[in-house]
């Protein structure tokens, strides 16, 4: 099981702000998992915004990355301020 976290905005389109789940094994990558939780969620693409940034383990990584053992990976909106 992998511990997901949703920041921000995220947290209110998926209704949580963080979950245990298992990712299917036909997931590997961050990109793939975006599309698979957009489409669980029924998120209407907010997951898969290239503003949206993706850490595996605490760093932030490219769509391109494989999920390998991740034990976290969490889902950061932009920060907005002024």
């Amino acid at each position: 099981m992998v511990k997901i976290i949703y920041f921000g905005r995220l947290s209110d389109v998926t209704g949580l702000s963080e979950e245990m789940l298992d990712i299917p094994e036909s997931v590997e990558t961050a990109h793939e998992l975006r599309n698979w939780l957009d489409l669980r969620f029924e998120a209407k693409g907010a997951l898969l915004e290239p503003t949206v940034r993706v850490a595996i383990n605490s760093e932030i990584v490219l769509d391109a990355s494989k999920l390998g053992d991740a034990s976290e990976i969490a889902f950061m909106p932009p920060v907005g301020g002024g």
